[in-house]
């Protein structure tokens, strides 16, 4: 896509978001398509709006999700007057680890999903995040927010699970119930789809039959037909359990009032990322006992 261009805010090393093989920016001869904005994440996000209004070209920005709070002003803008900006945002939860509380964000995905006319795409793994890229790419009304883990996470088997595609409705059936007719549907966005689907084996090996939904972005997936979002989250299953790492505020919207999140109400911690996760709750074992007590 030769029309792509763009950069980070000095961490293209931990955003991974440098164009290979192309030459970085000239200012002197415009040749290059790697910008280097600098620690000036507020600039770079105006800068994005610029290069959208000037067309002819797809600017995307990247930094560390915590630092969406640096460059708010600009980002709002771009969601005001409706540019087709990607902002790719890494580091997205307290699983980023030893940087701590400070680097970790909690409140920052409900902040932006409460944003008129801005879409969040918080794809589960490589798969999710390629077609998250398509569905910016192809997004051309408002600014896209591609929202991304730092740890590692386990490639979804797509010979045993439902095709990745399907992200471009915001929510999909990722695993169904054994039998066709769940008891208990697990919601996850993520680096925590791959959560649910451990919790679903546990479950499911207990005699529960338990459905998975990943959910990449509720933007996309309120946009749908009725008839698929009621086939995604039937009204029949009352026991729902969201995970997400990050503040719950707006799930009941999802998991009903009979239902329940997984979700954080506090500040981070500064230790491995594995560490955190599993001490805050985001580990099998509480999922699983969450779940059960729904029924």
């Amino acid at each position: 896509m030769p029309w792509l261009f763009g950069g980070d805010a000095d961490l293209s090393v931990s955003t991974n978001t440098k164009l290979k093989d192309e030459a970085d920016f000239d200012g002197a001869t415009g040749n290059g398509r790697n910008v280097h904005f600098g620690v000036r994440e507020h600039a770079m996000a105006g800068i994005g709006n610029g290069l959208a209004y000037h067309g002819g070209i797809r600017p995307y920005v990247s930094t560390f999700f915590c630092f969406s709070d640096y460059m708010r002003p600009s980002v709002r803008l771009s969601a005001v007057s409706e540019l087709p900006v990607v902002f790719v945002w890494t580091h997205d939860s307290i699983g980023l680890g030893e940087d701590g509380p400070t680097h970790q964000p909690i409140e920052h995905l409900m902040s932006l999903r409460a944003m008129p006319g801005f879409t969040i795409i918080r794809p589960a793994d490589p798969n999710e995040a390629a077609e998250a890229w398509r569905v910016a790419m192809q997004h051309r009304e408002g600014p896209v927010g591609l929202v991304l883990s730092r740890q590692k996470l386990p490639v979804i088997d797509p010979s045993r699970f439902a095709a990745a595609s399907g992200l471009a409705k915001g929510a999909y059936v990722l695993a169904e119930a054994s039998g066709g007719a769940p008891r208990l549907l697990l919601v996850a966005t993520g680096s925590e789809v791959a959560l649910a689907l451990d919790a679903r084996e546990n479950l499911e090996g207990e005699g529960i039959p338990t459905r998975v939904v990943s959910m990449p972005s509720w933007e996309l997936f309120e946009k749908q037909p009725r008839e698929y979002r009621e086939s995604v989250f039937p009204r029949s299953v009352a026991a729902r359990l969201s995970i997400e790492a990050g503040s719950p505020l707006g799930w009941e919207r999802w998991v009903g009032d009979s239902g329940t999140s997984i979700g954080l109400e506090r500040f981070g911690a500064s230790a491995p990322g594995e560490t955190v996760l599993r001490e805050l709750g985001f580990n099998v074992g509480n999922v699983v006992a969450r779940a059960k007590a729904l029924l």
